[in-house]
């Protein structure tokens, strides 16, 4: 981009006084806070005035080597002197000086990840304007003493421990115990011992001129998007790294003047359950980010959120500006048609609204808040369902505590996000981190005083998380229902010593590695591990439980079905037990996908038939040892038959190579060479022989029903019989044979004459006619390159893309965890391949395999068994590929059918914008448009 160019293109959007440059579709340029302050200027809501510096600024500024691109301070003066003149003060002047905050604003929220700076412009010529215009010394040097603390650390990278350990000394000293105790004159020797450290420290003076001031916070804002944290917050919710944030520059209001004064967050709904009412807090006297860190303990704004709190609410103490809230937050919540996370200051009586976004939820109350914005009118039922992340349904069927157990509670907090969580005590997020890493079935739960924006990575490992201080509106309250984490907040009941690694509870004495359980829907905190049970919504839909008995299955049956109602691509399991089918039937799975033949070999004293059969010298004898399988894999597939009355189940015939069903180490040898009547040498001899060095690339798959025939004509007749006897008890019954791991049509041909004699033999015995198919899976590369001569012999494909991405990448699955995150962490890899289809290789695969495919088939019946068929950003890709279904584990069916539905509405408006960009009144009551008819491949059934 040439320097000419960057002249020309606007840089820096206005907004003030009813009036603004930019508005709330304008995200990708102006960040989500920057977009919002514009539109409720539009809406005539009162806010500062201020400017915005875009997004594309802050790559631009990395792309220099960190400096801002020419011109820029140039066009941000101009718009500093508006607000001068709307706000009737000026920047840096000693008798009546303005206050600037410099804040982040990425297009999508990113509570607390990255950095804001307040109070910009104070010195020790413009403090004496301000105490003159505040008319208070005290109110005046604590913000002079919050901005040099927060600018030292922001801005000049010094310790803010230090900074910290100084304001607490400052307080035992005075004997008080609050920041907002702290007299005047105390507040005055901070800011002087603040800047003495920020000398030691930078061996620079702390910086004077208010302009140098803005323009370092500016810089230390664009250099946070690239901070630990927010690559980390990024990382979790998957927002590109090139996306960039924008800087809102604004002047300063002030809560901290008095107690006609206040700083809150509220939300326009219930964010833990979704309930219909204004929600939120307040302290008096204070500024913004004394609600989020929990240091005081915040007020309730109305009568109706106190419970037995006693404390008094903003609506009793500023019944008028309470007033004015409602008014603006009915008025916010109508124009977005959407629930609103609103932060505002009252200052001396007067209301000012700082910011307005999309308010983070739980899964509970996304469905709910939908569910109920359709019977209002507000939204249709597509914008519903667009408006539920699909991995939030995860969230939902979450197991919850047994209510029968026994607890032993020690402590109650606030609940400030549901869930059942437990696990072993630390006290930091880095230790949070190393236990995970050292274990990963580990189970943690972070316990803090309170947390901040640097806990993110170990909130993100962590079971749960328990904080002494803090509100619901507190750091740690947001980001756990914004990540789905179980969170109990403001638990005064316990005393955190993170030194001595413990804390104290009603009597009891927890320490590092003790475990805990958290209820977050109630709030309790519990000695031990106390029992799970099934979620709310899984216990109606396996019939433990009454559907009209509870309001949220209600709400999440309504949702998928409008979900179903748009969604194209079929759903499927993954399943080999008749309970896992049953599950997966129930979850809203049409069929199975995939039934892995291997995993029912393990079962009791199956194995020591498939250990026989390998022993075996020859086939008579092999023959006779599947033969002792043969009636139990059959009832196996009886019972599959029977749950998933009539819907196509996908079998797989034998997979994994021999080895993997032989014992390993020298005492399992005896002991089985003593079972099978062997001598222990002959035994090691065979297992030696059939060891492999690569054995994911060895004798596996097809290549084994080629080469031992019988295993897949046993497998075939089981299959067969299974569905002769289903099929007479006047059930309907769709069998489909997928042999696995095909790199050539003469592969699959072999294979398909085995299973298709054994069904005529089957059929003849039995009498019994009923619709099958064989097909393949495509795992492999070649197999997807010459996928139109394959499809001569397959009546369908599925997918395995587990297997595909491995020999597309050439990794290993099992041993690329030693370094695919540091991959991902660097940008290498967008993401883990095998938690998420890479689209660019392996999905180019699938392309070339789906158009070759049907250029020899033009109905041929194509879906995914691979683990990618439940996750969200991989089904939407198999919709946009043409395929017919997707396949996934049964806790997964929800999410699949969701992330289907999401499909097709970005298919039919473009790609989804985030719920709180498709604002305005034009969209407000749309009906939901017609969706095409399911689409249904012919399926050419051998019979």
């Amino acid at each position: 981009m040439s320097t000419e160019k960057s002249k020309k293109r606007k840089r820096v959007y206005f907004f003030g006084a009813g009036q603004a440059e930019g508005h709330a579709k304008m995200r990708d340029l102006l960040g989500g806070k920057g977009a919002d302050l514009a539109e409720l200027n539009r809406i005539g809501i009162r806010v500062p005035a201020g400017f915005t510096i875009t997004t594309e600024v802050c790559t631009e500024y990395q792309k220099l080597g960190k400096k801002f691109p020419p011109g820029l301070k140039e066009e941000a003066k101009d718009h500093l002197k508006r607000i001068e003149k709307l706000m009737g003060a000026r920047f840096g002047d000693s008798e009546n000086p303005l206050l600037l905050s410099v804040r982040s604003g990425a297009r999508v929220s990113m509570p607390g990840m990255m950095d804001t700076v307040l109070n910009i412009g104070l010195n020790d010529r413009t403090i004496a304007g301000l105490v003159a215009k505040m008319g208070d010394p005290r109110a005046a040097y604590d913000c002079y003493r919050r901005f040099v603390q927060m600018y030292g650390d922001v801005v000049l990278s010094v310790d803010g421990e230090k900074l910290e350990e100084l304001l607490e000394r400052k307080k035992k000293r005075r004997r008080v115990r609050l920041d907002k105790d702290l007299p005047a004159d105390a507040l005055k020797e901070l800011v002087a011992e603040f800047k003495n450290v920020v000398r030691e420290t930078t061996g620079r003076p702390f910086p004077e001129d208010p302009h140098e001031q803005l323009w370092g916070a500016v810089g230390a804002v664009f250099e946070s998007w690239d901070g630990k944290r927010a690559v980390e917050y990024r990382r979790l919710h998957r927002i590109p790294n090139d996306w960039g944030t924008a800087t809102n520059v604004q002047a300063m209001v002030f809560g901290n003047l008095g107690e006609t004064s206040a700083t809150g967050v509220a939300f326009t709904r219930d964010p833990a359950t979704g309930e219909k009412r204004f929600y939120g807090e307040y302290l008096t006297n204070a500024q913004g980010e004394d609600v989020v860190a929990g240091i005081r303990t915040p007020h309730p704004i109305n009568i109706a959120g106190k419970g037995e709190s006693g404390l008094i609410s903003l609506e009793e103490e500023m019944p008028e500006v309470y007033a004015e809230l409602v008014d603006n937050y009915k008025k916010i919540e109508k124009h977005y048609r959407e629930m609103a996370d609103i932060e505002f200051t009252v200052q001396q009586g007067k209301l000012w609204m700082l910011q307005t976004r999309s308010g983070k939820r739980t899964s509970v109350a996304a469905i709910k808040i939908a569910v109920d914005m359709v019977a209002e009118g507000l939204i249709s039922k597509e914008e519903a369902v667009k408006r539920v992340d699909p991995d939030q349904l995860d969230q939902l069927l979450h197991p919850m505590f047994d209510p029968k157990a026994d607890r032993k509670v020690v402590a109650k907090g606030l609940n400030a996000s549901p869930g059942a969580a437990t696990g072993r005590v630390v006290f930091s997020a880095d230790e949070a981190v190393a236990e995970t890493k050292k274990d990963p079935k580990a189970k943690v739960i972070l316990v803090r005083t309170e947390t901040s924006p640097e806990d993110i990575h170990g909130m993100a490992v962590a079971q749960g998380i328990l904080t002494s201080r803090g509100g619901m509106t507190s750091h740690a309250a947001v980001v756990a229902r914004g990540i789905g984490k179980c969170c109990v907040a403001g638990c005064g009941d316990i005393h955190v010593d993170r030194k001595k690694g413990l804390f104290h509870a009603k009597g009891a004495t927890v320490r590092r590695g003790d475990w805990i359980s958290l209820d977050g829907s109630t709030g309790q905190v519990m000695l031990g591990q106390v029992p799970v049970v099934d979620s709310e919504v899984n216990q109606v839909l396996l019939g433990q439980k009454k559907r009209e008995e509870s309001s949220l299955y209600m709400f999440f049956e309504k949702l998928m079905s409008w979900a179903d109602g748009i969604r194209r691509l079929g759903v499927r399991t993954n399943a080999e037990t008749p309970l896992d089918s049953f599950r997966a039937v129930r979850f809203g799975a049409e069929g199975i996908g995939l039934a892995r033949t291997e995993h029912m070999f393990f079962e009791g004293d199956r194995i020591d038939a498939v250990r026989e059969m390998i022993l075996a010298r020859d086939r008579d004898g092999r023959k006779k040892a599947l033969a002792k399988l043969l009636p139990l894999q059959r009832k196996d597939f009886v019972e599959i038959f029977r749950v998933m009355e009539g819907k196509p189940v996908t079998v797989r015939t034998l997979d994994p190579p021999l080895h993997e069903f032989l014992p390993a180490t020298p005492k399992e040898i005896r002991d089985l060479a003593t079972k099978m009547g062997v001598k222990p040498k002959k035994l090691q001899e065979i297992v030696d022989s059939l060891h492999e060095l690569n054995p994911m690339l060895g004798h596996r798959g097809c290549r084994l029903g080629i080469v031992f025939e019988e295993i897949t004509e046993m497998q075939a007749r089981a299959i067969m019989e299974a569905a002769c006897i289903v099929k007479k008890e006047g059930r309907k019954v769709l069998p489909e044979v997928m042999i696995p791991l095909v790199a050539t049509k003469k592969e699959l041909e072999l294979q398909r004459e085995i299973v298709e004699r054994v069904a005529r033999e089957v059929m003849k015995e039995q009498g019994v006619k009923f619709p099958y198919l064989v097909g393949t899976m495509i795992e492999l590369p070649r197999a997807a390159l010459t996928a139109d001569e394959v499809a001569g012999a397959a009546d369908f494909f599925s997918f395995g893309t587990n297997d595909l991405t491995q020999t597309a990448f050439g990794l290993s699955r099992d041993d690329a965890g030693r370094f695919l995150p540091y991959y991902v962490e660097h940008g290498i890899l967008p993401a883990d391949p095998f938690a998420m289809i890479d689209q660019a290789g392996v999905g180019l695969l699938m392309r070339i395999a789906v158009e070759k495919g049907r250029s020899t088939k033009p109905d041929l019946k194509i879906g995914i068994c691979g683990e990618h068929g439940g996750e969200p950003s991989s089904v939407r890709f198999c919709h946009r590929v043409g395929l017919d279904y997707v396949s996934c584990s049964p806790f997964r069916v929800p999410i699949a059918r969701l992330a289907a539905a999401h499909a097709v509405l970005e298919e039919k408006g473009g790609p989804t914008p985030p719920a709180w960009v498709r604002g305005g009144k034009k969209a407000a009551g749309k009906a939901a448009q017609k969706t095409p008819k399911k689409k249904t491949a012919k399926k050419s059934a051998r019979r």
